[in-house]
């Protein structure tokens, strides 16, 4: 079981043309099942990875590594030397293997169990986590359409469990223009109240002010909610900064390649077009095959290649893993 690592990927580059689309991969599939329906699909991120983030680097350009250092003796330590602890007290932890971990770890399923429906606005978005889309695995594409018509009409949203990379999920299931989005719900326990922040409890507000208030509020209202509002305008600054620098070539450095990173030759494709010929019944991309096999193509592709794969499956670890062991990893997590 890889270690958890927090290294993240980051090359600093101006952002794709929106119609080139996103580097995007099934990174889950199984079955939607409840009663005597069984629903084949394939799970995608709905989310990017940052639009721009800096990755460290020497003054000639060469990517830099992450160690685990040990302090008490003066030294890197390598993979096989690092264990984890649970800490109870101050310097005082219980050591747990990888061994133990894994025996306690949920079994592994490929049903995404599907014990309930709920009103969309009973969930409160407090708990909403990180999104995923749901396409059609099969070119049958009727119960899948009838499942999202059925819910969105209704204005209902699935409650399911479902097992990933070793680790129980709880999800609402969500039906938006037709298409399927899994939502991860954090855990109460995962949740603070105001009691816990230690907010002191308010008096009632003057009245007077209240209707001063509700009048200002009113004065700003928005039929629409514009989503250019979520841009975030610290990426067009470095996107600005970056190209700047390409123009004029100033501060522009390319490092020679390690012997295990050649040139990236990863296809790059469109999410939403995977989606849209899903659901008219068509399959043309190439990682929409399942994977697990010699034949997932995964041996051709690069190394920054396969660490991208890694981190849209949160795999733990990966920066420090070489590209067998980013491959091995890959294959557990599909």
């Amino acid at each position: 079981m890889p270690r958890k690592d927090g290294g993240r990927k980051a090359n600093a580059r101006p952002e794709r043309d929106s119609g080139e689309g996103a580097r995007s991969h099934a990174i889950w599939s199984g079955t939607i099942t409840f009663g005597l329906v069984s629903l084949p699909v394939d799970l995608f991120s709905a989310h990017r990875a940052a639009t721009i983030s800096l990755r460290m680097v020497d003054e000639d350009g060469t990517p830099l590594r992450r160690q685990y250092y040990c302090p008490r003796e003066d030294r890197a330590l390598t993979k096989d030397e690092i264990v984890r602890g649970y800490e109870i007290g101050d310097d005082e932890y219980v050591v747990v293997t990888d061994e133990e971990l894994e025996a306690i770890a949920p079994e592994k399923s490929r049903e995404i169990d599907l014990r309930r429906f709920v009103a969309v606005d009973e969930i409160d978005p407090m708990y909403f986590e990180r999104a995923y889309f749901l396409a059609p695995a099969t070119e049958s594409t009727k119960a899948y359409r009838l499942l999202a018509e059925a819910m969105e009409r209704e204005g209902r949203a699935g409650i399911a469990t479902f097992v990933m990379r070793g680790k129980e999920y709880l999800v609402a299931l969500l039906s938006e223009g037709g298409i399927l989005r899994a939502e991860t719900l954090r855990f109460q326990e995962e949740l603070r109240t105001p009691e816990d922040v230690g907010l002191p409890k308010l008096g009632e507000a003057p009245a007077r002010r209240v209707t001063e208030l509700t009048k200002a509020i009113e004065s700003r209202k928005s039929k629409d909610f514009d989503r250019d509002d979520l841009s975030d305008p610290s990426v067009a600054r470095i996107h600005a900064l970056v190209k700047k620098k390409l123009g004029s070539r100033k501060d522009v450095v390319k490092a020679a390649k390690l012997p295990d990173e050649p040139e990236s030759t990863a296809e790059v494709i469109d999410l939403m077009k995977i989606l849209k010929e899903r659901l008219q019944g068509r399959d043309d991309s190439k990682t929409s095959r399942r994977k697990g096999d010699d034949g997932d193509g995964l041996e051709n592709e690069s190394k920054q290649a396969l660490y991208e794969r890694a981190q849209a499956l949160d795999i733990a670890g990966r920066s420090q893993m070489s590209k067998r062991e980013l491959i091995e990893a890959i294959r557990e997590a599909q």
